[in-house]
């Protein structure tokens, strides 16, 4: 199983990597957060690693934060919720802010993002609210400036979002 990857940035888009190790290219699936985290391609970089494995195919999922992946362990550990549809929600609403919207049983904001209906909604909220409850969500991550007006990274990061969630892969 690959659990990490450090290596150079061969290429970047939003919603997938491709890491060079020692000649290897590897292609990792990646949250919209994990994009921005990354540098330039030719730079060097380190991604925590979920190898999901299936009859058919082996994939990897990578993240730039341990608290995210730990999310995204969570969100596959729900009835119904493949890896693909976990970054999904990952990439809609950030790993800090789903814990929020399942703390706050907000299943208005959880169906909002594509792909979620209610009751997969109602599921993540019911299956996730026990396994988060003595989570510590990380400091460094409001989406929101003191001023309580999005940044303008956190704007590109909404319309990226948007994007890929349309449908554009760049």
């Amino acid at each position: 199983m690959i659990a990490r990857l450090s290596g150079t940035l061969v290429e970047k888009q939003p919603g997938a990597a491709v890491v060079d190790v020692a000649g290897v290219g590897y292609q990792v699936a990646i949250p919209l957060s994990t994009y921005y985290e990354l540098g330039e391609p030719g730079s060097h970089v380190e991604l925590l690693v979920h190898t999901h494995v299936r009859e058919d195919a082996i994939s990897l999922f990578g993240f730039f934060k341990r608290f995210e992946k730990e999310m995204f362990s969570r969100l596959i550990g729900v009835s119904g919720i493949g890896p693909r549809t976990a970054l999904a929600i990952l990439s809609g609403l950030g790993a800090s802010d789903l814990v929020e919207s399942v703390r706050a049983r907000d299943v208005e904001r959880l169906s909002a993002i594509p792909g979620i209906g209610r009751k997969t909604a109602e599921r993540i909220v019911v299956d996730l609210a026990d396994r988060i409850e003595a989570l510590r969500v990380p400091a460094d991550g409001g989406p929101v400036t003191d001023s309580g007006e999005a940044s303008d990274p956190d704007l590109r990061q909404d319309l990226v979002s948007a994007l890929v969630n349309l449908g554009y892969n760049g």
